[in-house]
Order: C-alpha cells, then structure tokens, then sequence
C-alpha cells in the first residue's frame, strides 16, 4: 500500500488529481480519513518549483559510453537516457502502464495485430515533430541485429512494423498480451528517423536537450523549452549526472553537498547514512537481482554438475545478512521473484550444502582453482560478495579464484564476455520480458549462454496463453529448468537503494521498477524554494 500512497502523494505534487479524487483513492486504498486528510496536507503542499541545478553522483559510468539508446548498459546512461529522451509508454509506480509518445494502445482479439495511435504536438530537441514514420523507423532498427539493441531479445517477435497516418501497427509472430510493457524498454528512446540517421546524436523528445557529454566523466542538459509534458517534469533548468563509481566518494559527494542525489548506497553504510541531517535513504522492493553469471557453453561450465556443485555452494541467507543487510531477500537461481504477478511461491528454495556441491563437484570432474571476476561496479559490495562466496565453497572443497576488475570498462570487457563473473539485473516489469532478454537462445544479452530450444519454445507457449493459470504453470516449468541447469547463480534479489539531500531537493517517489525513481529522479524532482 505504501507504493500506492507514494504514487498519489506524487500525483497530487505534480497537479495532476484534484484534492478529492486523492482522498477518494486513499480511502479506497484502506486509509482513514484522518490520515488520509493529514496526507493530502502534505502531498498538496509538496508543489514543484522551477529553476536552478540538480546534480546527481551515480554509479555505473564508463569512457566507453554512448548515447546511441541502443547501446545503454548501466546505470549512468540508464538514467541520462530519460532525461533527453522520451518514449512510447512508460511504467507506472503500481505497475501499470501510462500513455506517453504513444496515446492510445490497441490490440487484435487474437493479440497479434497492435495498433499505437502517435500523439500530436510532440516536438524533438530540433524542431522537427515525432511522427509515425519515426516511431516505426526506431522500432525497426532496434528490432535489427546490426545496431546490436539491447531490446532486441523483446523484439524478435515482431514480424511487421508499420507506419499508416498517425498510427503505428506492429504484427506479432506469436500473441502477446504484454506487448505495450514490452515499448516501455529503456533502450527503446524515439529519436528523429529512428536514429538511423545518427543514432549516437542525443535528439529525442525528452525534458531535457543534451548540453554536455564526456563518457565516464560527466552528462548535462538544458530544460528544453517545448517539452509537451513541462509541467510534470523538467522542472530544473539543468540537469548534471556526475560519474563517481567509487561509493565512498559519491557518499562524501552528497555529504558535502556537491550533488543532491546518489545512486548504489552500499546497505553496509545506511545505518550511518540515516544519521546525516538532510540526507534521507530512498529504499524501495522491487524486480533487481545481483547474479554470478556462468557461461554454459564454455569449460569448465558446460558441466552442469559443476555449475550444480557452485549453485549449492552458496550460501544465500549470509549473502543476504553480510552484503545486503537485510535490504533484500534469497534467490532461486532463476530471474524472478513474488514482485511478479505469475511468480511460483512453491518451487523449493534451494540452500547452501556443502556435501552435496562436493559431491557434485567430485562427479564433475574438475580441479583446480575457478576463476570469478568481480569490481565494485558489479553492485554494492560485490567485491566483498565474492570473498564470502569464495570461503562458502572453500568448505564443499572448491577453490574460488577472485579477480578484482577496475570499474572502467567491466560492463564493455568483463560482463557477457568472460565467463564466471558478478553482475546485476534490475529485472523487468513481466517474465516474457525478462526471459526474453537476458534467457532467450537468440537474445544479445543472453549474459550465461542459456541456449536451450525446449526452454524458447516455453516461452513463445506461455507469450500466446491468455489462461493465466496455464501461462503461470509454464513460467513455472521454465522457472524449474533454468534452476536446475541453467547457468546462473542468484544469492539474493536486492531493494533499489538511493539517497537524497532532502534540504534541498524535494518530489521524490518510491519506485519498485528501477534505481533513481526508475531513471526519472533528475527530471521529477525540484530544488527546494
């Protein structure tokens, strides 16, 4: 209910509900009047105000790079992206989807056919007005294989995109009744001609036009005057994302007032965080997990009784205690938690045993020591994630090898090229979604060579299936073929943990999709008057 409240508290901010209808969805919600008067005090109060600069330190940020959307990876382009750019769709803090670019979304009864009716008046950051035609052309090169998008896995079923007035129709191979989560992909930017003109150019239609622009060092914008949604977002006249990857610096950064706003708070400092005057920790639950990525078609792990013996090998419960302490929860080995509506609460959780991953490991085959690349960039505290992991397989009788990587370059030469190493997800708002990106045979992101046919045609069944307990039995099977062979290890899902200087900088929003308010932190938020 807390998200909920936070959705409307936001809403009321911005003037987009009346007084009334707040109290009237409040109450709804199960709030007493009495409360829900006192927090409509609060939330109408809460009006944005214009001008100044919001600075953000962020994680996540490498020399290496662009702003071609196609290519967002991490955190600092994830979140530069929503500031420049705008989208089809967007997802809400409830999980729904809200209308953006895209004003009205329609499907086939057969769920194949969808028809996107393109807003008019939306200007891109050079005069020229979004039209189909762009809307299409981005889809279309996001849905080739030479941009090398990483929406691409989402986008291989699609058949036919075409542009028809100021419609948009999209034909599907296979049904699917998720398809306008599937346009909310943050790679998914419209951009003038779909980018196919210049892609790494940074037009798009977003509050934000691009004024500064050096990878790994730091990215502006200017307010761009005819944004169409002005008086929800963009309420700075500048935005600057600072790129500080060591956390202890981006901590001292917001101490000491050199940005308003940090992403990756290490859990092992928000005690001490909470006790700095102004500085609030925004946590939230949502989708994201801290994986340890196995290669299964390379050796030594394309022996699924050494990826076994490294699966029971670790200890979840510490891992949740020493790393996240206690801003998450144990995984499964498979990318899906009960923050998704079709999550199955039975399969068994699996836990650390020693003596079966030494007698799994003994059946393997192997000796010698298994190499683990990790950096601090991975996700807060990987470093340390790793060394626990390497003692808990020290007691199955695994000798874990620990290379720590530096942060420049880990997400363009370590991550999805190396074949045992930490990283992150930040989990996606359906399973067709998240399978279909990093788990698919063919998807470019596939990050643990999970290349099982049996496994791709689960997916496309349970896309096609509208009985949601059918659908909810195949992600199940699915779910259960991944744990038990698939090549990924997941210790914990972890909470998206952030801070803010809440002296001077007000409007944020708890939001379970993504760190940063989902990415939308520098341009929803305002300096305090």
């Amino acid at each position: 209910m807390q998200t909920e409240l936070d959705h409307l508290a936001a809403l009321a901010g911005k003037g987009s509900i009346s007084r009334r209808d707040f109290l009237g969805r409040a109450a709804a919600l199960g709030v007493s009047a009495a409360l829900a008067t006192t927090l409509a005090g609060k939330a109408f109060a809460a009006t944005p105000v214009k001008g100044g600069i919001i600075k953000a330190g962020l994680q996540g940020g490498e020399s290496t790079n662009s702003l071609d959307p196609a290519l967002n990876l991490s955190q600092v382009t994830f979140s530069f992206c929503k500031q420049w750019g705008e989208f089809l769709v967007r997802l809400t803090p409830d999980g729904g989807v809200e209308n953006l670019i895209a004003q009205e979304i329609g499907a086939s009864a057969d769920a194949k056919t969808w028809t996107m009716k393109i807003r008019e008046g939306i200007e891109f950051h050079n005069g020229k007005t979004v039209t189909a035609d762009d809307v299409a052309a981005t889809l279309e090169r996001h849905a080739d294989e030479k941009p090398k998008s990483g929406a691409l896995g989402i986008l291989k079923n699609i058949k036919g995109i075409k542009a028809s007035g100021k419609e948009v129709i999209v034909t599907l191979g296979d049904a699917d009744a998720d398809f306008p989560y599937l346009m909310a992909d943050y790679h998914l930017v419209i951009q003038p001609n779909g980018g196919k003109d210049n892609p790494n150019a940074g037009i798009g239609a977003g509050p934000y036009k691009v004024a500064v622009n050096q990878p790994g060092v730091k990215h502006g914008g200017e307010r761009f005057a005819n944004y169409w949604r002005g008086d929800k977002a963009g309420h700075a006249d500048q935005i600057e994302i600072v790129v500080i990857n060591d956390p202890t610096a981006r901590l001292a950064a917001l101490q000491g007032g050199q940005v308003h706003l940090i992403n990756r708070v290490e859990p092992k400092v928000v005690d001490l965080v909470k006790r700095m005057p102004g500085v609030s920790i925004e946590n939230v639950a949502g989708r994201g997990y801290y994986p340890f990525n196995m290669f299964c078609d390379t050796a030594p792990f394309d022996n699924n009784d050494l990826r076994m013996a490294l699966k029971l090998a670790m200890d979840r419960d510490e891992m949740v205690e020493k790393i996240l302490r206690g801003y998450g929860s144990a995984g499964n080995d498979f990318p899906i938690n009960e923050a998704y509506p079709l999550f199955s609460s039975d399969i068994e959780q699996r836990k650390f045993d020693p003596e079966k991953a030494a007698a799994a490991y003994k059946k393997s085959g192997h000796s010698g020591s298994i190499l683990l690349r990790t950096s601090d960039v991975a996700f807060p505290g990987a470093v340390d994630a790793a060394q626990l992991y390497q003692q808990s397989c020290a007691k199955a009788g695994i000798r874990i090898e620990i290379k720590r990587e530096p942060g420049d370059g880990y997400w363009s030469e370590v991550w999805n090229k190396q074949p045992f190493s930490l990283s992150y997800w930040g989990g996606r708002p359906t399973q067709d979604q998240m399978y279909s990106t990093g788990y698919l045979s063919t998807a470019d992101w596939n990050d643990t060579r999970f290349k099982r046919p049996e496994f791709d045609k689960m997916l496309y069944t349970a896309r096609g299936e509208l009985d949601q307990a059918k659908r909810k039995a195949i992600y199940r099977d699915m779910a259960m073929l991944m744990r038990d062979e698939g090549g990924l290890i997941v210790p914990f899902f972890n909470q998206f943990v952030d801070a803010s200087n809440t002296k001077k900088v007000s409007g944020w929003v708890k939001n379970p999709n993504g760190e940063m308010m989902d990415g939308y932190a520098l341009s929803e938020c305002w300096l305090n008057a």
